[in-house]
């Protein structure tokens, strides 16, 4: 099991443009965690490109991917330009395309800058909660249990049962997370792991209004497409606050949409993603 993210997010170099992946998160599905592609596929575009940080990437999952196998990047340097750089990754595995990406990068400049509050309402310090290992645990449901303890990253929900309960609630949720164990000072390396995590709790904001779990095993999600912008420096192995809501779901979609911030109240990221959520019928 791997112990370190820094591991997984790092891409193996084969040719001008391509890399492969080293690592992979083991799933008890087999199948590929979308939140690694997602940090890979920037972590190798961001090997092409110099002086200048990801502030936004788009991003469709097409195929299921296997967790047994690795994925090839191949990235595709469209523009390099006075201010903004843009590339577009395809992840393949066994020839076909099973994701893509363009994602834009900027050089460092001043300009405006605003931004929403930090919810405080109803919030929990992290240190007074239970992470979803913990809970899973106190569930009764090991296998859940045990993939949390896989994905090294501390997730913890600001309400304990909004993440393994099927009771209605509003489709609003709060969690507190950080990369377990110190990355390196890299920027690049923290957007990636931002990236990583940002697709761990967002789609189960989609079934809060409705009867039923992200686990349930008569449900079938999976990411369909994701979108993220970085605002502000951050530090992903530091405690940082994800608030997601969902405005909507309809056409066995969920569509969701989180912000991310700092423990002191910045705001350094926003994320939106539709996923599937179908029922599967006995």
């Amino acid at each position: 099991m791997l112990e370190k993210l820094s591991k997984l997010l790092d891409v193996e170099q084969l040719d001008t443009n391509l890399f492969r992946s080293r690592e992979h998160v083991e799933n008890y599905r087999k199948v590929l965690f979308g939140g690694q592609v997602l940090g890979q596929a920037l972590m190798a575009a961001a090997r092409t490109v110099e002086d200048r940080l990801p502030h936004s990437l788009h991003a469709y999952f097409l195929r299921p991917g296997s967790s047994e196998k690795p994925v090839i990047y191949d990235v595709d340097p469209i523009r390099d330009g006075g201010s903004f750089t843009t590339r577009r990754v395809v992840a393949r595995q066994n020839g076909k395309a099973i994701f893509n990406m363009s994602a834009s990068f900027q050089i460092e400049e001043p300009g405006f800058d605003h931004q929403a509050e930090m919810p405080t309402e109803g919030l929990v310090e992290p240190e007074d909660l239970k992470n979803t290992q913990q809970l899973a645990e106190e569930a009764g449901m090991q296998g859940a249990a045990q993939n949390q303890r896989r994905y090294m990253v501390d997730f913890r929900p600001v309400d304990p049962m909004s993440y393994f309960d099927s009771a209605v609630r509003e489709p609003r949720c709060m969690f507190w997370f950080k990369v377990d164990g110190e990355l390196s000072d890299s920027p690049i390396e923290h957007r990636s792991a931002l990236c990583y995590a940002s697709d761990m709790a967002l789609l189960g904001t989609a079934l809060q209004p409705h009867p039923i779990s992200l686990f349930d095993p008569h449900l079938m999600p999976a990411s369909l497409d994701h979108a993220m912008w970085f605002h502000r420096p951050f530090r992903a192995d530091e405690w940082l606050l994800y608030v997601t809501d969902s405005p909507s779901a309809s056409g066995a979609r969920g569509y969701c949409r989180g912000q991310i911030f700092t423990r002191d109240g910045r705001l350094v990221a926003s994320t939106t993603q539709e996923g599937l959520i179908r029922q599967i019928k006995n």
